[in-house]
């Protein structure tokens, strides 16, 4: 297995996320998430979007943005997390979880002080991933942040001491 940098515009990247939108609709019976992205949001230094290959196969995929909107409830110094997603039959192999913490990681080089993420109520593997990764229920923020299914969460990224 094998962990990836791609542009959020790469052929993988946008059938990954076709197949995200699928599982989105089906959980939640709309659209899919209809948060504007752009491969630029996730272009270093202010951001970055991994792909997980099993030799030439996209398996899993996710993303962090920098992201500072106080009017959306961001903060100075936000990451967020964007696009996690492992296919089906590559579940349970530690994926996402290999995911997110390279996620973190590059985030904190690149001088963000914490991982931000929104999630749903439908989606408990989710919110079981974050939770056993040290993410806590905070505000709630951004563009589903009246959402009732909405949950928001987030993590420090600078050690403490």
């Amino acid at each position: 297995m094998e962990i990836r940098p791609v542009r959020y515009d790469h052929p993988d990247a946008v059938a990954l996320d076709a197949l995200v939108q699928q599982e989105y609709a089906r959980r939640y019976g709309d659209d899919g998430d209809i948060t504007p992205l752009t491969p630029e949001m996730f272009t270093p230094p202010h951001g970055m979007y991994l792909i997980a290959y099993d030799g030439t196969r996209p398996l899993a995929t996710g993303g962090w943005r920098r992201q500072e909107d106080a009017a959306e409830g961001y903060a100075v110094g936000d990451a967020e997390t964007k696009r996690m997603f492992v296919l089906p039959e590559a579940r349970g192999r530690g994926l996402a979880r290999r995911i997110l913490a390279a996620l973190e990681a590059d985030a904190r080089a690149a001088g963000r002080s914490r991982m931000v993420l929104e999630t749903g109520t439908k989606q408990p593997e989710a919110l079981e991933l974050y939770a056993s990764s040290g993410y806590v229920m905070v505000e709630k923020f951004g563009l589903y942040r009246t959402y009732e299914e909405s949950r928001c969460m987030a993590k420090s990224l600078v050690a403490e001491g």
